[in-house]
Order: C-alpha cells, then sequence, then structure tokens
C-alpha cells in the first residue's frame, strides 16, 4: 500500500529494525499463492532499495524467515550514492542513465552502477558530494546522493 513517499509492506520479524535498508530483488516462488501477496510486496519495485522507517507491532505468519513471522513495516526509497556523468542541480528531476564502462574489476563500480538504481529510473538528486577524480577510465564524473521517484 503507498501513501505519498512511503509504503507499508511486511518483512522477516528479525530484520525488522528502523533504519535498516534492503534491497526488492523479486517475491520467492512461495509467494505466489500467500494470502498476504499484496500487502507484502504489492508495493514494492524490483532493483529498488527501501528503507524502514517505522515498524508497526503487528504481525503475520510467514513460513519464508527464521521466526516464521513477519512484521508491518513503513518504508520509503532510500538514498543512494551514485557517480553520475549528468549534469544536474540539487533539488532537481532526472531519469538516472548508466554510463558505458566496460571495466568489470573497477573498485567503485558500485558508484557507478549501484545497487537498488536501475538505468531510466526517475530521481531526484538530494545532494552533490563533489567531481569523483579516482575513475580509472578518466570519466569527468560527479559523486552524488539521489532518492527514487516512486
Amino acid at each position: 500500500m503507498i501513501w505519498g513517499d512511503i509504503m507499508i509492506t511486511l518483512i522477516g520479524k528479525d530484520l525488522a529494525k528502523e533504519g535498516n535498508e534492503f534491497v526488492f530483488y523479486g517475491p520467492a516462488e512461495e509467494c505466489e499463492s500467500c494470502r498476504v501477496k499484496s500487502s507484502c510486496i504489492g508495493s514494492l519495485e524490483k532493483g529498488h532499495k527501501y528503507k524502514i522507517v517505522e515498524v508497526r507491532d503487528v504481525e503475520q505468519k510467514c513460513a519464508l524467515h527464521n521466526e516464521g513471522k513477519v512484521n508491518v513495516v513503513i518504508v520509503e526509497e532510500a538514498e543512494t550514492i551514485i557517480c553520475t556523468q549528468s549534469k544536474v542541480f540539487e533539488g532537481s528531476n532526472f531519469n538516472f542513465e548508466n554510463f558505458e564502462c566496460d571495466d568489470l574489476d573497477c573498485d567503485f563500480r558500485e558508484l557507478c552502477f549501484a545497487e537498488g538504481i536501475n538505468s531510466g529510473d526517475k530521481c531526484t538528486f538530494i545532494e552533490n558530494l563533489g567531481k569523483f577524480e579516482d575513475c580509472p577510465k578518466g570519466n569527468s564524473l560527479t559523486k552524488v546522493i539521489v532518492k527514487l521517484n516512486i
């Protein structure tokens, strides 16, 4: 369920802690026939990163999690640090696009191909962290904090 920028979902009782972040990789096979599927994963986007902002004192049974239970949690899209070639300004919205890079062993690859953000996602530029000088390919990059738009 989505309300503005926040969503209600379910997460394993042992993981349900305010401030925890997770990437939704898609439903498990067992989720397809679950009676609470729409409440649990219905509002989550595959490949997006979320942050738990509130844990409710409501539990459901779930065979997939260690303790056999999930908690109701309120989540929002998490902020992500990326390197980009885009020319954007703080507060502006833009479509994130990965750029070409064939260096699979780069120590900084996770900044250019960050988990939880996909090419084509609509983002809000939160903060400029400055020019990124460490690109081994010499790309002109800026390190920024972004948040996906829901």
